[in-house]
């Protein structure tokens, strides 16, 4: 919601989960063999756990997370069926790849012979290690904590991870997908590389340097040090944590004032567009048409450079859905949800 391209550098995130999901549902074999049906993708993949769970693919999470599972300790003495579908619209930035590994995770947990009873917390972490550490990927650990822990949460990560359930009168936006192919690590990658590397330039040779304190006024001092891109992306950064605080504030007042947070989601969306440069003409034009259509406000959704975009228009979701339906017509009112739901039979 506020905070993209911040986690992975420490800095303070809004996100929620929405009411799209991942369902799986299965039950332990009497021998060691695992059958996966994927219908949405029209799959069926399986392996035995008598041998040691090879990776079949770059980003294999389905295998990944049974080895994260092993070596933190859980044995699977049965292998077992399942089924897994969901409703999430896929590679859109909508966090389809980490609700199947948090889903996944939580469901595997239930087939160990530990059966093993986890925090919300600690189902984030494995679903991390499984989807992104296991794979030396750049993303950070937002879409984990948000899907795993439900609701509306801010994230501090500095001096340590910190979790607040905000509990705000918004409830629902409307999300729509462009169908634009995005390239999500590449995108995450190539930002993260040029932040971190500027964040390490500057703490060489400023002590007391810190993305977390630094204030904006006193960033030109380090103008001389780059090149105006990377300049306007520290620029920007610093932009998007400091409206991420005040949004947060807003958010926690007893009853939310929609017309300053569409206001904020707009001066969010302005810097992504225009310094992190991750927007897209088509997610300009979507967020266009919402704003005009009546919507408080609109941004873009996950790393960028495609994928879908979500608005803020509160009693004008209707309304506002059906303009942007014309340009995309893979558009949902969603609401805020919970996060991952277990159940055993």
């Amino acid at each position: 919601m506020f905070g993209e391209h911040q986690d992975y550098l420490n800095l303070p995130v809004i996100a929620c989960a929405i009411s799209k999901r991942i369902h799986i549902e299965g039950y332990k074999r009497s021998d060691k063999k695992v059958i996966i049906h994927l219908p949405d993708i029209n799959l069926i993949e399986d392996f035995d756990l008598s041998d040691r769970v090879k990776y079949s693919t770059n980003r294999d999470y389905l295998k990944s997370s049974i080895n994260v599972l092993q070596r933190n300790g859980y044995d699977f003495s049965n292998g077992f069926e399942c089924v897994v579908n969901g409703n999430i619209p896929i590679n859109a930035g909508a966090s389809s790849s980490t609700a199947l590994v948090v889903a996944w995770i939580s469901f595997l947990l239930g087939m160990t012979d530990q059966k093993g009873s986890l925090s919300e917390y600690e189902i984030a972490q494995l679903a991390h290690e499984a989807e992104v550490i296991e794979f030396l990927e750049p993303g950070g650990m937002m879409d984990h904590f948000s899907i795993s822990f439900g609701g509306m949460i801010f994230i501090d990560f500095n001096p340590q991870i910190k979790i607040t359930n905000i509990k705000s009168t918004i409830d629902s936006f409307i999300l729509g997908n462009s169908k634009e192919i995005k390239e999500t690590t590449k995108i995450l990658a190539n930002v993260k590389n040029i932040l971190v590397n500027i964040s390490k330039t500057l703490s060489s040779l400023y002590r007391d340097f810190s993305l977390v304190k630094i204030n904006l006024n006193e960033i030109d001092q380090f103008q001389k040090h780059f090149s105006n891109d990377e300049f306007c992306l520290l620029k920007g950064t610093i932009r998007n944590r400091d409206i991420t605080r005040v949004a947060l504030k807003e958010l926690m007042n007893e009853k939310t004032n929609k017309k300053r947070i569409g206001e904020l989601l707009n001066e969010h969306q302005a810097i992504l567009r225009e310094e992190l440069k991750i927007s897209t003409p088509k997610i300009d034009r979507m967020i266009d048409s919402v704003l005009n259509a009546g919507a408080y406000g609109a941004k873009i959704n996950g790393s960028g450079g495609g994928g879908s975009m979500f608005a803020y228009a509160s009693e004008n979701n209707e309304k506002v859905l059906d303009e942007l339906k014309k340009i995309a017509s893979e558009s949902y009112i969603v609401n805020i949800d919970s996060g991952v739901q277990i159940e055993y039979s």
